[in-house]
């Protein structure tokens, strides 16, 4: 899948609407997001870029989740009109970034 297309079907699991400055944002949010999965997929090889197909459609559910806690990042409690948010940390948490494996290699 392009980066294009990655941001058309997040621009659909978030109801965006057509807009550059938006747009940016979500390339960005696409970018953290596919960085997180190569640094857990290759923790030894930096010099990878693109993420495996495999975890494309992963790459989109974390993009959704920093984007909709945009303003929130780390944010520890917080309760208002019957809504309660607690967040532990600032970062993607370790339940999203389960499924993925991580690529070993031998020594030679």
């Amino acid at each position: 899948m392009t980066n294009e297309e990655k941001l058309e079907q997040l621009k659909v699991l978030i109801g965006a609407e057509e807009d550059e400055d938006e747009d940016s944002l979500l390339l960005a949010l696409l970018n953290i997001a596919g960085q997180k999965i190569l640094n857990r997929v290759y923790p030894y090889n930096h010099g990878i870029e693109d993420v495996p197909t495999r975890y494309e459609y992963k790459q989109l559910e974390i993009a959704v989740y920093l984007y909709n806690k945009q303003g929130a990042e780390g944010q520890i409690a917080h309760s208002e009109n019957g809504i309660s948010r607690t967040y532990g940390s600032a970062d993607v948490p370790e339940s999203m970034l389960r499924g993925i494996t991580p690529f070993v290699g031998g020594i030679k």
